[in-house]
């Protein structure tokens, strides 16, 4: 694949970035190794740009690949508040990653400009890294128009990575021309962007043609991360984004590997995952929890704050 600058940094990415959230245990749960990999593979077709973050446990992953291909570019996130917590993620992402600095580190899920200012310790500490050489860019995540805005508007940010999808699926605040003119502004001051569920959290998968076509198009994307757990995903992703039609049976083949959260029937009913479910997909019901298919995401989130382990991405 070709490459394309990373907003003003010096990081020269693909226009088809690999989330790896999909592998990990969260979701499919795939064997480190055999993670890696697919990393490794996705590498040799052409993708040289891997989205990860601590809630993913998947640092240790692209850690094995990094071994084979050093010059994989990696993004890390957090929710770290304070320096000190932002400090701990850092050497957390160097240790399993097993390198001396993470390409992008980003502040995870800013939603406004007052979050942002919350969690100005760690910008602070990210701001420091980036001097010191430990982080090459600083950057967000986010799921609203408030928080695209409120990173363009910070001078120290580099790199937003915000939701947007031709159905405005899972876009917390306004709509998608709402989320277009935000992105456009960011672009415009200079910040990189790659952008997140494209595909609507795998709700558009059997309109992915369309979708990824939808935000290529807008020309103000650098980059797109979609999550991919096989080579045949990888390769059909890659065709769409460089504008070739894959052949029918490799989309058939993507296409029947569609995902769903799947809640298993020793549910005790904790509401942790109601609380921490950002798409109010999930409710409590006769004392389970049970999930809204239509709001849900699919990040997978919810599994990490279940103390039972009964909820996952199949």
């Amino acid at each position: 694949m070709k490459r394309v600058r990373l907003g003003l940094t010096d990081l020269m990415v693909s226009p088809l970035c690999m989330g790896t959230l999909t592998v990990g245990p969260t979701q499919k749960n795939l064997p480190q190794q055999e993670a890696a990999d697919l990393v490794i593979r996705a590498y040799e077709l052409g993708i040289n740009f891997f989205d990860s973050a601590e809630i993913y446990g998947t640092y240790p992953i692209l850690g094995l690949a990094l071994q084979t291909y050093p010059e994989l570019i990696v993004t890390g996130k957090s929710y770290a508040v304070t320096a000190d917590e932002m400090r701990k993620s850092i050497e957390k992402a160097r240790k399993e990653l097993n390198r001396d600095y993470i390409d992008i580190f980003c502040l995870h899920e800013v939603e406004n400009s007052a979050a942002l200012k919350g969690h100005r310790g760690a910008l602070d500490y990210l701001y420091e890294a980036r001097q010191r050489g430990i982080v090459r860019a600083v950057g967000i995540s986010t799921h609203t128009v408030a928080g695209v805005r409120a990173g363009a508007n910070e001078p120290g940010i580099d790199v937003i990575h915000p939701l947007i999808n031709r159905a405005g699926i899972g876009i917390k605040d306004g709509t998608v021309d709402d989320m277009i003119a935000a992105i456009r502004t960011a672009r415009e001051f200079g910040k990189g962007i790659y952008a997140m569920k494209v595909l609507g959290g795998g709700h558009l998968y059997r309109e992915a043609v369309e979708s990824i076509r939808f935000v290529r198009q807008l020309g103000i994307v650098d980059s797109i991360a979609i999550g991919m757990q096989s080579e045949a995903e990888i390769r059909f992703n890659r065709m769409l984004v460089e504008g070739e039609t894959p052949p029918p049976d490799l989309g058939d083949e993507v296409a029947g590997t569609a995902r769903a959260l799947q809640i298993e029937d020793w549910c005790c009913g904790c509401g942790r995952c109601v609380a921490r479910c950002g798409f109010e997909a999930l409710h409590l019901e006769n004392g389970v929890a049970k999930v809204d298919r239509a709001r849900c995401m699919m990040c997978g989130y919810c599994a990490r704050v279940c103390p039972e382990f009964c909820l996952k991405i199949v």
